[in-house]
């Protein structure tokens, strides 16, 4: 190889090397300065950044600010308007609590009013009997100087003229009694076997006036309640049943003497706590459905008893008065269950004596008909069945019955008798009734012993389960004059001092005996 060529192939190495390092060192030196450039913008980009969210962060601090003032002022505000419920319900209350007082005086004035009128009315027949008491006595003894007769001896010349006269009439009476007692021989036996059957025992009486509803949680309350009190309002005047809210924890009580306007009440309570939505037109709604709900229940209790008992063809009216008896109680004993029962007991002895069992078991189930209207009629519920009974054309034996089962008429038909029996049978079983036989017999010496308090009694006897006492009088003290007004003070103390279901009947009796001796 020529030395030129060798020269100059070396030459443009060491140029090409010389050239490299030059492109070397000045891509070296740019990519500093765009480093430099570069980390320029960096340190700006984050003092941006880091201004922006302190910016940021100011205006979320005031928000956050304005986010907590608004809360308390909603917390203020409802606290102001949850105050102002709760001293509107307390001004309600004693409006409420104040009607009631003076409701109570206006009775208690009532009450001392017709007190001095009753006692007004019995000094002036103090003094009505007084003044009678004189006039027999003077005609007496005009009497006797017209007559030239003393008492006694016009008393021996009148005996001694209507003894041969009463001799004939006697004997009439005696044969005419006779063939009567042969004819109603067999009649006479079957009434004998069940009243001695009904003297087990008797009935008690009374009513059960609330009901508890369960509540999930207090805090249900204040819905029911609503606000201003509007729910509570509305429940209670579409529903006429007083709604007791009061410190029983979970519980709410429905108080009314009508036991199926309480029980619509209470199935639509129920309903409206299960569905959680509580406002006047829920309520009116619920009312209306629950209202449909009892109505067919009793409507199908009614015609369950009719057919378990075998009585058919009752009116339908008096059905649907059988089926409200399914919600009304005696000492916890369902109404409705009770004349079940007694129907089927009256049934069982009918059979047995002979006697209608259709007609026994008809009566037995309508026998406390009354019950189920005692809240609307005034009265006795003997009196209501006896009056609904007539209105709707029953028996005459079924009316009769449905009047005496408490012995306020002496029963003279044997189906009374029975009904009377099968009454006190079911009443008074164990189990049947809460009342225990230790207030039983306290209640029974209470009536005697009120009753012999009084001057010229001799003595009281309790019957009827002290549903009647009886009354004997010293006739030496106790003229018959003073009887009636005795039966009177006698009632007036029983009902003062003593606690009793339904109704006493005081039978006051004053006889005079002549004892004498043939030797």
């Amino acid at each position: 190889m020529p030395k030129e060529t060798v020269f100059t192939l070396v030459a443009s190495i060491v140029t090409l090397l010389i050239g490299a390092v030059i492109a070397f060192f000045v891509g070296v030196q740019y990519r500093k300065r765009v480093a430099e450039a570069e980390l320029g913008n960096a340190e700006d980009e984050a003092k941006r950044i880091v201004s922006e969210a302190i910016k940021n962060a100011e205006s979320k601090k005031k928000e956050a600010l304005v986010e907590a003032k608004d809360e308390i002022h909603k917390m203020r505000t409802e606290a102001e308007r949850e105050m102002k419920e709760r001293r509107s319900e307390i001004t309600r209350l004693e409006r409420r609590t104040q009607q009631k007082e003076e409701s109570l005086e206006k009775r208690s004035d009532k009450l001392e009013k017709k007190e001095e009128e009753l006692q007004l009315k019995l000094q002036n027949a103090e003094k009505t009997l007084q003044e009678a008491e004189m006039v027999k006595h003077h005609q007496f003894e005009m009497l006797e100087k017209i007559s030239g007769f003393s008492t006694e001896q016009a008393k021996e010349y009148l005996l001694a003229n209507l003894d041969d006269e009463l001799t004939r009439d006697k004997a009439l009476r005696i044969a005419a009694t006779e063939q009567r007692i042969r004819e109603e021989a067999e009649d006479k036996a079957r009434s004998i076997v069940s009243q001695a059957i009904q003297r087990i025992a008797s009935d008690h009486v009374a009513e059960v006036t609330v009901s508890v509803v369960p509540l999930p949680n207090d805090e249900m309350k204040g819905r029911i309640i609503g606000r201003e009190g509007r729910n509570i309002r509305t429940l209670e005047t579409l529903t006429g049943v007083d709604l007791i809210i009061d410190d029983t924890p979970e519980a709410i009580t429905l108080s009314s003497h009508d036991p199926v306007k309480r029980e619509i009440a209470r199935i639509a309570l129920e309903k409206l706590i299960q569905d959680g939505r509580i406002h006047p037109s829920r309520i009116e709604e619920m009312v209306e459905k629950a209202g449909r709900e009892v109505e067919a229940k009793i409507k199908q209790d009614g015609e369950r008893a009719s057919m378990e008992t075998g009585v058919h063809g009752i009116h339908p009216e008096l059905v649907r008065l059988l089926g409200r008896m399914r919600y009304r109680t005696s000492y916890g004993q369902n109404v409705l269950e009770h004349s079940i029962e007694v129907a089927n007991l009256a049934g069982v002895m009918a059979a047995e004596i002979g006697a209608n069992v259709a007609l026994a078991k008809r009566a037995g189930l309508l026998h406390d008909i009354g019950k189920a209207l005692t809240h609307k009629i005034e009265g006795s519920h003997v009196q209501i069945g006896v009056d609904v009974a007539r209105k709707y054309k029953e028996n005459n034996d079924v009316i009769h019955a449905i009047e005496a089962h408490h012995g306020d008429v002496e029963p003279s038909t044997t189906i009374a008798c029975l009904v009377q029996a099968a009454d006190a049978i079911s009443a008074a079983r164990p189990g049947a009734r809460r009342e225990n036989i230790e207030n039983y017999i306290k209640r029974l010496e209470k009536l005697e012993e009120i009753t012999n308090s009084f001057n010229g009694v001799e003595k009281s006897f309790a019957i009827q389960a002290g549903r009647e006492i009886r009354v004997l009088l010293r006739p030496d003290i106790i003229s018959d004059d003073q009887l009636t007004i005795t039966a009177r003070e006698i009632c007036k103390k029983i009902e003062e001092e003593l606690d009793y279901p339904g109704q006493i009947k005081v039978h006051c009796i004053r006889e005079n005996r002549a004892i004498e001796y043939a030797k």
